[in-house]
């Protein structure tokens, strides 16, 4: 049993609907990976909880209930200052701000490495990231920082991977049906790279004689993502007599989420930036082949395809397509390896 008393506060979306989000908020992947490592370190013996806050205001309140020995920020939305008025009102606790993203992600958020060198300027504040490339850039950018405090720069940035439920299933591939169902979730943002996946969907779809039915999420669109999605959009529209559908799926709650992930044939992720990919893992879980980029670090070679060209990934579509076992061996395996290292890390340092 570790001394240690870990809490992991969130902010709540814009979007909330108190009628139909649970009360924590929507089920997001900022939400479920933040829910998987504090489920894994209560299966531990290390005392964790989640809270979902409205603003910067409410975290002191919820300090002081939980009286944990570390708080983890989930992503960029506490101020700098706000710590400084914190820090003298819990001095023993340890603040990490836990970054999801690598730096072309971060790039897009305005703040990012304003907020990011304030917080190495104050002690007890420390950026936990999941991604080694990160960790390696944000080392270099804090020994550079004026007035840091901090003698050991590098304790500043702690490496904290994602961590996935152990849950593997099955799935019964049916090739006699007229058409194919390709799950391109997430939010719509230009990172995410819809329209290329989807032009490769296209041309796959064709080479089999199948149908091409192209699932999206359509209720969450960042960072200038609606010209993406009226892109996608229009592109269906104009080849309405081919036969080929996109589907807009509204945000929904996780487990509806997998159940919509079990029913794909096959997963796209082919982003331009990741550090993990939730929704690849939801999608391999219930047993559905994926194809992803070299940015997802858990993920097989021959599965990872170059966001930029379209033949690419639709080569590796067809491959998948007449070997989807031998993609959903390779990959639940490769993400089971992953995430026990993962768990292993977390451990180690919550756990001294």
């Amino acid at each position: 049993m570790s001394n240690n008393r870990v809490l992991f506060i969130l902010k709540r979306r814009h979007d909330y609907d108190k009628n139909k989000h649970s009360q924590f908020g929507m089920s997001t992947g900022l939400f479920n990976s933040a829910w998987y490592m504090h489920e894994m370190l209560e299966r531990n013996g290390v005392e964790s909880k989640l809270v979902v806050v409205a603003d910067n205001n409410e975290i002191d309140r919820e300090v002081h209930k939980y009286k944990p020995t570390h708080v983890i920020i989930e992503a960029l939305w506490v101020v700098p200052e706000k710590f400084e008025v914190l820090q003298r009102l819990h001095p023993k606790v340890l603040w990490i701000i836990r970054l999801h993203s690598d730096t072309p992600f971060i790039a897009n958020e305005g703040i990012a490495m304003d907020w990011l060198g304030d917080y190495a300027k104050l002690e007890n504040v420390y950026v936990a990231v999941n991604s080694p490339r990160i960790y390696n850039e944000l080392e270099t950018y804090f020994e550079n920082v004026s007035e840091c405090k901090c003698e050991k720069l590098q304790s500043k940035v702690i490496y904290l991977p994602n961590y996935y439920p152990q849950i593997y299933r099955k799935k019964w591939f049916d090739t006699d049906k007229d058409c194919i169902n390709i799950g391109c979730f997430g939010a719509v943002r230009p990172m995410k790279n819809h329209l290329i996946q989807a032009m490769a969907a296209i041309k796959f779809a064709d080479s089999i004689g199948k149908k091409l039915r192209f699932h999206i999420n359509s209720g969450r669109v960042e960072q200038r993502g609606d010209t993406v999605l009226n892109n996608l959009k229009n592109l269906f529209a104009q080849i309405h007599n081919s036969g080929h559908k996109l589907i807009n799926h509204g945000w929904m709650p996780r487990n509806e989420f997998l159940d919509l992930c079990s029913k794909m044939d096959i997963g796209l992720q082919v982003s331009f930036s990741e550090t993990f990919n939730i929704v690849l893992a939801d999608l391999i879980t219930q047993g559905v082949p994926v194809i992803g980029s070299t940015e997802i670090p858990w993920l097989g070679w021959a599965y990872k395809a170059n966001p930029t060209n379209s033949n690419d990934i639709y080569r590796r579509l067809l491959v998948t397509y007449y070997f989807p076992k031998v993609n959903t061996f390779v990959n639940q395996k490769l993400l089971h390896i992953y995430t026990e290292k993962t768990e292993k890390i977390w451990l180690n340092y919550f756990k001294k």
